[in-house]
């Protein structure tokens, strides 16, 4: 078999619930999401995926190097935000290997289509790491119209150029992502790239705020003061743009089959992050920010007719890193040696759904001086020097604390925790946490 061309989609601040296939309802105007539906029931569906962080560009950083991101300074900020444009160290290094700089070196056409929000030129930036191509914005969140960032500022980019373009942001990435693979077709049936199969990331900023539907252009321009829209939104709001996105990915998938080439694309979708504050997580409890479930569970669909089975459900632990780990596998190129992965390839599970392996995720948060580690069915915590015990598949709820019940399994597990901390760098001291709200705009979970 060739190998194959990969699709990596990222949605924004999405929740574990907020997909049809993993137990949302239905909206006011039917399915939220029935073509990621039916990816999933046509590939393979993961209900204990987490991301590497529950904030943004930290999970970023891991996404994009296949490693821990704390190994690196840019991803101690939660989040990187707008005031670091121009800063030399707030970025994604250009000298680090990345998953596409590997790929592309590995004969692999790349592309980045969305958001990037790894540091900006001339210091850092998609082009600088390892993508042929790039368009999108640079820092964490935009106008959906206007394009602008929270400080007013225009952010959408082609290449390292501000580029002008009318539209609604996650319907003008879906029509650049279909041009793509339009593109790549055309290149694959040349003898010049016959052999150049592609790697697209496709990171939509969906559904993270601001509030806007493809019909609410009327509300643009929202600006610094008011991006947020803290008093805006509400579920019927976020639920449509969630529904655009899913359009936009059968967009592609349309593309992928009127060129015969979606048997052997691994189409792999997830979030960079739990579901903030209209996104559905139940059962579990928190959002972004948190180290709860809530914050770092997410949906992980695969798609890949030529080696995924139909309808296959796996409870592997598994987090961001893993799927980098995993396209690098599957494309058969190797890491730098100079720079392990500490992500695992999970190419046994996408060829069998029942196979599976111990694999420990272990996370920290500046904020709140959050830690955790999951291990099997177990999961230690500890927010604001409070520590909890959890047996998740139990108590997906996190709310029965077993840590005066099994202090030695609580004690081990935060001995654990201790060790692999000690193997990563320090959070500075001038690390930054951005919160966009508090309890003064919201009550606490």
């Amino acid at each position: 078999m060739t190998r194959p061309n990969i699709i990596f989609i990222v949605a924004d601040d999405l929740g574990y619930a907020d997909l049809g296939c993993y137990g949302g309802r239905d909206a006011a105007f039917g399915p939220v999401s029935p073509v990621l539906d039916g990816l999933a029931a046509n590939g393979l569906k993961l209900t204990q995926g987490y991301a590497n962080s529950p904030v943004c560009s930290p999970t970023r950083f891991g996404m994009i190097t296949a490693r821990y991101q704390y190994r690196l300074r840019g991803a101690a900020e939660e989040p990187i935000n707008s005031k670091s444009r121009g800063s030399t160290t707030l970025g994604l290094p250009t000298d680090h290997p990345t998953l596409p700089s590997l790929l592309k070196a590995g004969g692999y056409q790349t592309a980045l289509i969305g958001k990037w929000h790894l540091g900006y030129p001339p210091t850092f930036g998609p082009l600088r790491s390892g993508y042929d191509e790039f368009f999108g914005p640079m820092s964490g969140g935009v106008d959906y119209f206007t394009h602008c960032d929270s400080t007013g500022r225009h952010d959408l980019w082609f290449g390292e150029e501000d580029k002008q373009e009318e539209g609604y942001l996650t319907d003008i990435l879906s029509k650049r992502a279909v041009d793509y693979v339009d593109r790549m077709a055309a290149l694959q049936k040349t003898d010049d790239g016959k052999d150049a199969p592609f790697f697209l990331s496709l990171h939509y900023t969906a559904p993270h705020w601001p509030w806007e539907t493809r019909d609410d252009a009327e509300k643009a321009p929202l600006v610094k003061d008011n991006l947020f829209d803290l008093a805006g939104g509400n579920i019927h709001v976020y639920r449509r743009m969630i529904h655009h996105m899913d359009e936009g990915i059968g967009w592609i998938m349309a593309a992928l089959h009127k060129h015969g080439m979606a048997d052997n694309t691994l189409v792999v979708f997830t979030s960079d992050n739990g579901g903030e504050r209209f996104s559905d997580n139940w059962p579990l409890v928190g959002g972004k920010m948190d180290l709860t479930e809530g914050g770092i569970r997410v949906p992980w669909i695969a798609h890949w007719p030529a080696v995924i089975g139909k309808g296959g459900e796996s409870t592997q632990l598994c987090m961001t890193m893993d799927w980098s780990a995993t396209m690098l596998d599957a494309a058969g190129v190797a890491a730098d040696p100079a720079y392990p992965l500490d992500g695992v390839s999970l190419m046994p599970v996408l060829k069998d759904a029942k196979q599976s392996f111990r694999r420990p995720l272990h996370w920290r948060m500046n904020h709140r001086g959050q830690e955790a580690l999951r291990d099997g069915d177990w999961k230690y915590l500890k927010v604001d020097d409070n520590e909890y015990l959890f047996n998740i598949p139990a108590d997906e709820r996190e709310r029965a604390n077993l840590a005066k019940k099994e202090p030695e399994r609580l004690a081990a597990m935060r001995a654990d925790w201790a060790q692999w901390n000690a193997t990563m760098p320090a959070i500075p001291e001038d690390a930054t946490v951005s919160l966009g709200y508090s309890v003064k705009d919201m009550p606490q979970r």
